[in-house]
């Protein structure tokens, strides 16, 4: 940890692994330009990251926040939550609306959607407001089909809101038992639901909405509990331990196949439940011994929320260039390479010339102090 003036112990390491979780991610996005189905692709684990972003998002907001509620109205909390989250949901709908049109191929036909049409979903992708599949412009069924991602976003909110309105008041013992029961639900849907996994959420259906909401729920309740009864313990090289545990976890190929899709649903289930606690316990514990390791895990934690939420609208030109030239990985990996360095910049560049500039006139403008976003 390291300590700023005037602000709480800084845990740095969660915030590198954070980077790592996202650069993840956007691999995984990349490889599914080459899967006819979850059953064979590449980096195959990569959307459990979304689950140790909703750990972390717990343990961290109760490290946070927890212990302010005497002087704070829920207003509060949610004009902070909100100024944090919200510039980059609004830039991630701008570069998806401005490259719509360049993304055509036979999988979906971008030619046939109005101006119109495409502001209307510029407009609700930047409110949050999620597209119902009658009305979703891509013809995928995506909540926010100019930027994908956004849906884990939708669900980020709505465990904030669980939070300051119902979660944060549970003692010990009863949050203890909120994460069993959520677990338990989890579980079921992995294990012996209809997909094998809990890669869901996106969509606003039924069973999706209800895996997005059973992701949220366990994970980020089970953050909050781990801060409440946090125990540090001394950690070498937690930062690179954690790092390649989690390379491997996301990279791990489909387990079962689709003769046995309960057991991908338990490896799921698995790292939801013991794995992801368990780096996360073991990242809190650490602390970066050295200035490079400093430097790297400041470096991914600055990034990885602007990364996650721009890398994207390149992800879907890349498929539609893989899909139009009919392309292994063989033959495309430089543009590969390519989305995922132009990503990184870009998400850096939204982060120092917009998201600080516009995070901190927010705070100037609408909060009282300017107390940790």
């Amino acid at each position: 940890m390291t300590v700023s003036p005037n602000t709480k112990p800084h845990y740095d390491i969660l915030d590198g692994l954070r980077g790592v979780a996202a650069l993840m991610v956007v691999w995984f996005h990349i490889f599914e330009a080459y899967a006819t189905s979850h059953l064979d692709q590449r980096i195959n684990h990569g959307y459990l990251a979304v689950d140790f972003f909703f750990i972390l998002s717990g343990f961290v907001i109760g490290y946070a926040y927890d212990d302010r509620w005497s002087s704070w109205k829920i207003k509060d909390f949610i004009k902070r939550r909100l100024i944090r989250l919200h510039p980059m949901v609004v830039m991630g709908a701008l570069i998806g609306g401005v490259m719509f049109y360049v993304q055509g191929c036979p999988v979906w036909d971008v030619t046939k959607v109005s101006v119109y049409a495409l502001l209307g979903a510029v407009l609700l992708n930047a409110l949050l407001l999620p597209a119902t599949p009658g009305i979703e412009i891509r013809g995928l069924g995506e909540m926010y089909p100019l930027n994908g991602p956004s849906w884990s976003l939708f669900f980020e909110y709505l465990g904030n809101l669980l939070y300051a309105f119902w979660i944060r008041r549970l003692s010990v013992r009863a949050l203890t038992l909120l994460v069993i029961a959520a677990g338990v639900g989890l579980a079921a849907f992995a294990i012996g639901g209809p997909y094998g996994d809990i890669c869901a959420g996106f969509q606003l259906t039924g069973r999706e909405f209800t895996a997005g909401f059973l992701r949220v729920l366990f994970s980020f309740s089970a953050g909050l509990l781990m801060f409440r009864v946090f125990k540090p313990i001394r950690v070498k090289g937690a930062f690179w331990i954690c790092s390649a545990a989690l390379v491997l976890l996301f990279s791990i190929p489909r387990l079962g196949g689709a003769e046995h899709l309960w057991l991908n649903g338990l490896y799921d289930t698995l790292c939801c439940l013991v794995f992801f606690p368990a780096l996360l316990y073991l990242g809190a514990s650490g602390s970066c011994s050295d200035r490079w390791t400093h430097r790297i895990c400041r470096f991914l934690g600055e990034i990885s929320y602007p990364l996650y939420m721009v890398h994207y609208p390149f992800i879907y030109l890349y498929y539609a260039w893989v899909k139009n030239e009919n392309l292994p990985f063989a033959a495309s990996w430089p543009g590969a390479l390519a989305v995922v360095v132009g990503s990184i910049l870009l998400a850096y560049l939204c982060l120092r010339f917009y998201d600080i500039p516009v995070r901190k006139y927010l705070a100037k403008r609408f909060l009282a102090s300017s107390g940790k976003l």
